[in-house]
């Protein structure tokens, strides 16, 4: 039974997500199987009612959560660092891609007579589900790892490598404008000129636009024109015949050493977030499960063969580039998977029938049921690597087996607001080596950080999605310098939260204020006027020839009374 009302429908997939990811998080499975197994109950090929028969177009769609998750993660990837990486994308991601497209190739030459589109077959089943595998180092915390970086580097130049599958099956219909009667000098110029026009957009006229929107406090304009920045680079990308996702990591790319950088993630994560999981109930809504059980043997064989030949060569390879053992088999059961490109080029190949419809729907499945199966596996993995552990003593770590994180987060001191008392806080830190991280939302107070080589960024301490990818909490304080009480409340409300073991200490503008930030959540919370008035009198005594030991005990003192003297002595 199809449900006609979009109302209904978004009910019915609000009901059966919820309680597929809850139920699949109890178990530690993770959301994204709970996601897919959610998808196969609301698809066209379920029992019971259903959502849509066109999840084709759901797909393409909610392919744009992936088109923000990889701006976010060109967001978190300066040039610097890319190049850092070129070992492991042009030498680990190509050969990859080569070997395991070439020994898949070989396996399925057996079921179809024509070699080429035996080869096709195996360099698509050679590329990974990008959504699906950031998703899960995102979620474990791993995407800094030296295993997650390697993920990612390969899984950059298995995008890169869709422009030669493109030539080889044309699909002008459906992913760019080019085809194979195109010459190939038209094809890199038209490629030059879309990462031009990305190039200067990201570089000149958005970091201009941006910095007016902030100037006038105009968050909904702000977060607008970045998102049509996004879009942008990934239709630029898309007309050329290249993954749209890499336009979106370019253009993120381009705004990473930006001032205005966590605050773009911070307005981008929530829409990442919903269209992710969209993404993935639109996989399992593909799952055909009537068609498969027509050739079951013959589907759990591919799907067993392609992953175990696609594991085999990721942990061989990942040895070689000098990987530790344990770390070539993670990274080659993250992506062991097929991935979502698969859905377009073999519904091309079908149009012009290169693959048979029989080819096809298995080809579907076998990209579902495996990404279904990869959470599985590394629950697994994790499962027996635990239990083995238990079993044998902890050896020390070699010195090629210890990670060091990319940026120093753990704790670190988060100061909200870069104005006068922010700047003091920050310079005493920065003369101790302390390291900080600071916000503001006023461009000015961060152009000052900024040419003091200061890690200042916009950003409103008050966003509960900006906390986060601040990574608040492995902070060791935060430090409320915001004059506005109003801003400070909330702001302190998130951390307290979200965040009930990192202790925060606040300016007040007076003793009411005060209390307010402390009933808030403050750990500490000191008023202005009274300190103000405090060191004021402490020097008068002083110059008055009282010791300064008894001048700080008595100050001590009125603070610790609340300030109930100065209160006396007011009224």
């Amino acid at each position: 039974m199809h449900l006609e009302t979009f109302i209904t429908s978004a009910l019915m997939v609000l009901i059966a997500t919820s309680l597929a990811v809850a139920l699949f998080k109890h178990f530690g499975l993770g959301s994204i199987l709970g996601l897919l197994v959610a998808g196969i109950a609301v698809g066209p090929y379920s029992a019971g009612p259903y959502v849509t028969e066109n999840v084709e177009d759901v797909r393409h769609f909610t392919e744009l959560g992936v088109v923000l998750l990889l701006f976010l993660i060109g967001l978190e990837m300066k040039p610097a660092k890319l190049w850092a990486m070129r070992r492991e994308v042009f030498g680990l991601g190509l050969l990859q891609i080569l070997v395991s497209g070439i020994v898949i190739g070989s396996y399925f030459s057996f079921f179809e007579s024509n070699w080429a589109a035996a080869l096709l077959i195996g360099m698509t089943f050679a590329l990974s589900s990008t959504a699906m595998v950031l998703q899960m180092l995102q979620e474990s915390g791993e995407i800094t790892s030296r295993h997650g970086s390697a993920s990612f580097a390969i899984l950059l130049m298995q995008d890169l490598a869709i422009v030669p599958l493109l030539a080889i099956v044309p699909i002008l219909s459906t992913t760019g404008q080019l085809s194979s009667e195109v010459p190939l000098w038209q094809q890199i110029a038209t490629v030059l000129g879309m990462l031009a026009l990305i190039g200067v957009f990201g570089r000149f006229v958005l970091p201009v636009a941006l910095d007016q929107l902030s100037r006038r406090g105009n968050k909904e304009g702000f977060l607008l024109v970045v998102l049509l920045a996004v879009f942008l680079a990934a239709w630029t990308m898309h007309y050329a015949g290249i993954s749209m996702a890499l336009g979106a990591f370019i253009m993120g790319m381009l705004l990473s050493g930006s001032n205005y950088r966590i605050q773009v993630q911070a307005l981008i994560e929530p829409y990442k977030g919903m269209l992710m999981s969209l993404f993935f109930v639109a996989v399992g809504m593909s799952i055909d499960l009537d068609a498969l059980a027509q050739q079951p043997g013959l589907f759990v064989q591919h799907i067993l063969v392609i992953i175990t030949l696609k594991f085999m060569v990721l942990v061989g390879l990942s040895l070689v580039f000098g990987f530790h053992r344990d770390k070539a088999v993670r990274i080659a059961l993250l992506l062991s998977q097929s991935g979502e490109f698969g859905f377009v080029l073999f519904g091309s190949a079908k149009a012009l029938q290169v693959i048979s419809d029989e080819t096809f729907v298995l080809a579907v499945g076998v990209i579902s049921v495996s990404m279904a199966l990869t959470p599985l596996m590394l629950k697994v993995a994790d499962t027996v690597n635990t239990a083995a552990s238990k079993r044998q003593p902890v050896k020390p770590k070699k010195a090629d087996e210890i990670e060091l994180p990319t940026d120093n987060t753990s704790g670190r001191v988060v100061i909200g607001g870069f104005g006068r008392v922010g700047y003091t806080v920050a310079t005493l830190l920065k003369a101790k080596d302390v390291p900080f991280i600071a916000f503001d939302t006023n461009p000015n107070h961060v152009a000052k950080g900024q040419e003091l080589g200061m890690p200042v960024y916009y950003g409103d301490i008050g966003d509960a999605h900006l906390l986060e990818a601040a990574h608040l909490r492995e902070a060791s304080l935060v430090v409320m310098t915001i004059d506005h009480t109003p801003s400070a409340l909330r702001a302190i409300h998130h951390i307290r939260t979200d965040y009930p073991d990192v202790p925060i200490i606040s300016r007040a503008k007076d003793l009411d204020a005060c209390n307010e930030l402390q009933m808030a959540g403050a750990t500490h919370a000191f008023p202005e006027a009274m300190e103000s008035s405090l060191h004021l009198g402490g020097e008068t005594l002083k110059m008055i020839n009282y010791r300064e030991h008894e001048v700080e005990v008595l100050l001590d003192e009125v603070r610790h009374a609340g300030y109930q003297a100065l209160l006396t002595d007011r009224r």
